[in-house]
């Protein structure tokens, strides 16, 4: 008969197992503290020689990192999600701008229509919370902000589509867009009609959500990242032009 005696797990697992589902889950993320040793065998009810052997095991295999004098640390997982040399060729050419827009388009556009049919009440909560931090920081000179609400209103449609592996990729696509790699996201929040043009992109897309229209959040996520690879082109176009100008009013003044 194939049954074996039930053996006991021991308590170190169980919170290795409990940690890895977190870190699986986005909900602990890259570069995160966790609290104290005291403080997080308090909060998980388990001795001190429990965790540290947890705390070792995860460890060991790369899902935590500990820094000296300052504690433990979600390990950057996402680091690895591409190669240094695949990144710097991505920030080398124009054609992976539009490669990763036309990525995300697909990506987030499914993400948008498993989160409307999927997503949680508490999930599609969180979404409208941040674009209510969005139509906030609308309101200020500096878009800084309001450019920083664009990704955590993107990731929190990601995450309100509960696909862990979905949820990964594409968060090492935005750790990617973050660094700069292929575009200086702040430069869409330059002028004030894009800005508002973008808003409305976002309301429309919180909107469908909070409506549970599957088929309309993702037509409105396509709209939006369609209407950004535009004003990308546009932008790169006339930066070249402008290049060509200047050496143009060089060569007059020089003549």
């Amino acid at each position: 008969m194939p049954f074996q005696k039930v053996q006991t797990e021991k308590l170190s697992q169980s919170v290795v197992r409990q940690i890895e589902l977190l870190i699986l889950r986005g909900i602990l993320r890259p570069g995160e503290r966790l609290p104290s040793e005291r403080e997080l065998a308090e909060r998980m009810d388990v001795s001190r020689p429990s965790l540290r052997e947890a705390v070792a095991d995860l460890s060991e295999r790369g899902l935590l990192v500990a820094r000296p004098n300052a504690g433990i640390y979600v390990a950057d997982v996402l680091g690895s999600a591409f190669a240094p040399a695949l990144v710097d060729l991505f920030a080398r050419h124009d054609e992976a701008v539009f490669d990763y827009l036309a990525f995300r388009r697909d990506m987030e556009g499914l993400a948008a229509e498993r989160a409307a049919r999927l997503g949680s009440d508490t999930d599609l909560a969180v979404v409208d919370a941040v674009f209510r931090k969005m139509e906030a920081a609308h309101g200020k000179r500096d878009p800084s902000d309001e450019a920083g609400l664009d990704a955590e209103f993107h990731m929190a449609i990601i995450e309100a589509s509960h696909n862990v592996v979905m949820l990964h990729m594409l968060r090492s696509m935005f750790d990617l867009l973050r660094q700069g790699v292929f575009y200086n996201r702040q430069m869409l929040f330059r002028t004030r009609t894009t800005r508002d043009v973008l808003l409305d992109q976002h309301r429309a897309i919180n909107s469908a959500l909070q409506a549970r229209d599957p088929a309309a959040a993702r037509a409105a996520v396509e709209a939006h990242l369609g209407f950004v690879a535009g004003a990308l082109e546009d932008q790169l176009k006339a930066d070249r032009f402008e290049a060509i100008a200047l050496q143009r009013l060089q060569h007059e003044r020089g003549r």
